[in-house]
C-alpha cells in the first residue's frame, strides 16, 4: 500500500486531468439516474458530488468513483412512487449506517467466497449493460449522431498513439464538442437531459416522522441499497486492483461507503456507489490516487454550476463514443479462451451470472446467483463418496456431509454379514447430517442381528461423533 502523501500526491497531473474526464461523464449519468428515480436532477447531481469528495477522502481503493449509480437508483424507484423524495433521503442516511456497521465487522471478507468465474460474469455483464445503456441515444437518430459518435471512438483510441501529455478522452470531447458548435449540426445534448443546478447543496434533516413506522418502510429499501452498494462497490475495488497490480483496504472501503452515503442524504442526495465505467475511465485516463476521485466531485459542480451553459451544450454521441470504449475495455475478450479451456460448469457459471445481471439490471442478484450456482457445483463435485468392501472391510473413501449420506446408506443395503467393520481413514465428517447417517446404518443393520464396528476417524470426526452420538 502507498502511504497516505502518495495516494494524495504521488500522481498529481494526470490524477487532475483524469478527475476533469470523469466529472464531464458522470453527467449524463446523474440526469439519467435521476429520471429512472423520478426525482429533480439535483438530487442525482448532488448526490455525485458528495459522494465522489467524501470517498476521496474516507474510501479504501484509490482512484476509485463513486456517485450515484443505476443499480441503486432502480431500488429507490418504488420507494419514491410510494412515499417520496423525503423518505428516498430518510433511506439513504440508513443505508450509510447499515454499511458503516458491516464495514466495521468486516464484511469485505467475503469476497473470498466469489469464484473467478463470477467476477468474469460481473466484468463481461458490466461491460454489455455499459454499451447497451448508450444504444437509447444512438437508435433512430440521425447520421450525424453516428458519425460523431464513431469519430469520437476513433479519436480516443488514435490521440495516445501521437499525445499522451492529456487524457484522449479529454481532448476528443472538447475537439467534437467544438466541431459541432461550430459547424451548427443538429445533435442531442446534455441539456436535453435535463436542467443543471445553479445554487450549491445544502444541509437539512429530512422532513418525516421519526417513528417505528417510518422504519418499517424505509428499512427494507436501506438494506436492500447497502447489500447492492457494497457489492458494487467491493467487485469495482477488485477490477481496479487487478488492473493496476495494486491492493485496497475493501473494509475501510466498505466504510467509507457508509459514510458517503450517510452525509449525502442529508445533503439532498441519493444513495449510490461505486461505478464500474467511471472509475475504469479514470484509471485508462491515467487516473491513479484518491485526488482524481476528489477532482471529478469538484469539477463535477463546478461544470454545472459555474459552466452550466457550456456543459448542456456537449453532444450525447460524444459521450456514447466516450462510454462505448469502456464498455470495450471492460468486457474481458479472454473469456472466449476461458469458455474453452475452463471446467463446463465454469463457464456455464459465467453465462448464467451475465445472462441474469442483464436481464435484472441487477449486478447484486446476479452475483449472488452466481455464488449459489457455483456452490452448488461445488457440493456437487465433492459430494463424490464411495464404500468399497474387502475382506478388511468396508472402506469409506471422500467427504461424508448432507449431499454425500444418500449414497454411503445406499451402500449398506445388501449387506449380509454377521459382523462388519466401517473403516472412515479416507473420509472426514462434517455435519450433523455425516454422524446421523452412520448412526441410521448402524441402527438399520443392528435391527438385522448384524454386529457394527466404527473405525478409523480421525481426530477431529471422532469428537463430532461422540458429541452428537
Amino acid at each position: 500500500m502507498y502511504t497516505l502523501k502518495q495516494q494524495w500526491f504521488g500522481n498529481v497531473r494526470a490524477d487532475l486531468l483524469a478527475g476533469m474526464v470523469v466529472g464531464l461523464a458522470l453527467i449524463p449519468e446523474a440526469l439519467a439516474f435521476a429520471f429512472i428515480v423520478g426525482v429533480d436532477p439535483r438530487v442525482a447531481l448532488y448526490a455525485s458530488f458528495t459522494i465522489a469528495v467524501i470517498i476521496s477522502f474516507v474510501g479504501g481503493r484509490p482512484g476509485l468513483i463513486s456517485a450515484a449509480t443505476g443499480a441503486m437508483a432502480l431500488v429507490l424507484v418504488s420507494l419514491m412512487a410510494n412515499h417520496g423524495l423525503q423518505y428516498v433521503l430518510a433511506a439513504t442516511i440508513l443505508t450509510g449506517i447499515i454499511q458503516l456497521i458491516l464495514g466495521g465487522l468486516g464484511v469485505a471478507n467475503l469476497m473470498r467466497f466469489i469464484p473467478n468465474s463470477v467476477m468474469l460474469g460481473f466484468v463481461n455483464a458490466l461491460g454489455i449493460m455499459i454499451f447497451i445503456t448508450q444504444m437509447p441515444y444512438l437508435l433512430g437518430s440521425n447520421s450525424m449522431t453516428y458519425l460523431f459518435a464513431i469519430v469520437t471512438l476513433i479519436l480516443v483510441y488514435a490521440i495516445p498513439r501521437f499525445f499522451t501529455a492529456i487524457p484522449a478522452p479529454l481532448v476528443a470531447i472538447v475537439v467534437m464538442t467544438c466541431i459541432a458548435l461550430i459547424s451548427g449540426v443538429k445533435l442531442q445534448t446534455i441539456g436535453d437531459l435535463g436542467t443543471m443546478p445553479n445554487s450549491l447543496p445544502v444541509f437539512f434533516l429530512p422532513d418525516i416522522p421519526l417513528n417505528f413506522e417510518t422504519l418499517k418502510i424505509i428499512f427494507p429499501y436501506a438494506l436492500a441499497l447497502s447489500i447492492v452498494g457494497l457489492l458494487e462497490s467491493l467487485l469495482t475495488s477488485q477490477v481496479l486492483d487487478d488492473m493496476t497490480d495494486t491492493s485496497s483496504n475493501k473494509n475501510k472501503e466498505a466504510r467509507g461507503q457508509g459514510i458517503a452515503n450517510f452525509i449525502t442524504g442529508f445533503f439532498g442526495g441519493m444513495a449510490g456507489c461505486a461505478l464500474i465505467g467511471q472509475s475504469i475511465i479514470n484509471i485508462k485516463s491515467g487516473g491513479r490516487g484518491r485526488l482524481s476521485t476528489l477532482t471529478a466531485g469538484v469539477f463535477l459542480l463546478f461544470l454545472i454550476i459555474v459552466l452550466g451553459d457550456v456543459v448542456i451544450k456537449i453532444p450525447m454521441p460524444v459521450l456514447v463514443g466516450v462510454m462505448i470504449m469502456v464498455s470495450i475495455t471492460t468486457f474481458n475478450w479472454g473469456s472466449f479462451k476461458f469458455l474453452k479451456q475452463a471446467p463446463k460448469s465454469e463457464s456455464l457459471v459465467m453465462l448464467i451470472t451475465i445472462a441474469i445481471i442483464l436481464y435484472t439490471h441487477n449486478l447484486a442478484i446476479g452475483v449472488v446467483s452466481g455464488v449459489i450456482l457455483s456452490a452448488l457445483f461445488f457440493v456437487a463435485k465433492i459430494s463424490r463418496v464411495t464404500v468399497t468392501h474387502d475382506l478388511d472391510g468396508y472402506k469409506v473413501k471422500g467427504p461424508l456431509f448432507f449431499a454425500s449420506t444418500t449414497k454411503f446408506i445406499q451402500s449398506f443395503d445388501n449387506v449380509t454379514e454377521n459382523e462388519i467393520v466401517i473403516n472412515f481413514e479416507n473420509s472426514q465428517l462434517w455435519d450433523e447430517s455425516a454422524v446421523g447417517a452412520i448412526y441410521k446404518v448402524k441402527q438399520k443393520l443392528e435391527q438385522k442381528g448384524v454386529k457394527v464396528q466404527i473405525q478409523g476417524l480421525n481426530s477431529s470426526s471422532e469428537q463430532l461423533y461422540n458429541r452428537l452420538t
